[in-house]
């Protein structure tokens, strides 16, 4: 995204004013809005490369299947549900644990990759959200690694 990211606009929490930006401070899988300001982003405005459109498409759907082979795409989930850290694979710990396959209620570790968290039926908020706990417990407990999650959580259970 930092390579083609020119602006975007958002509304400030606090506030409730609209704004627009054109430095992002984007790191990796991070930027000025994970660190710095409380928003709801409303658009994004981009600046795309042109290419040759056959090479885009074979690059495009080599991506997707590499994807749809590694991660539970088929169910919903909120994506990677915890963050890389400097050593640390989370999904193979979770994984290590015994943890693929383990629900509660309708929330399940994903059996496809470890490191996300699906609905695999009717999961509630506090269905996902008690996993992420359980996950992070049984993770710490065997290897001494606190696990965050990637995920924002806002509100309540």
């Amino acid at each position: 995204m930092k390579d083609v990211v020119i602006s975007s606009t958002y509304i400030d929490k606090e506030t409730l004013e609209v704004k627009t930006i054109n430095d992002h401070k984007f790191v990796y899988r991070g930027s000025i809005y994970s660190k710095e300001i409380n928003a709801i982003i409303l658009s994004a405005k981009m600046q795309l490369k042109s290419g040759n459109k056959e090479e885009i498409l074979a690059k495009m759907s080599e991506n997707m299947q590499s994807r749809n082979s590694k991660q539970p795409v088929n169910k919903p989930s909120a994506g990677s549900t915890f963050k890389r850290q400097e050593g640390v694979i989370a999904a193979k710990l979770i994984d290590e644990a015994g943890l693929k396959g383990f629900k509660i209620g309708g929330a399940e570790v994903s059996t496809l990759h470890a490191g996300f968290i699906i609905n695999s039926g009717n999961a509630t908020s506090k269905d996902i959200l008690d996993l992420i706990e359980y996950v992070k417990n049984k993770v710490n407990a065997e290897y001494g690694v606190e696990l965050e999650p990637e995920v924002k959580i806002i509100g309540e259970k």
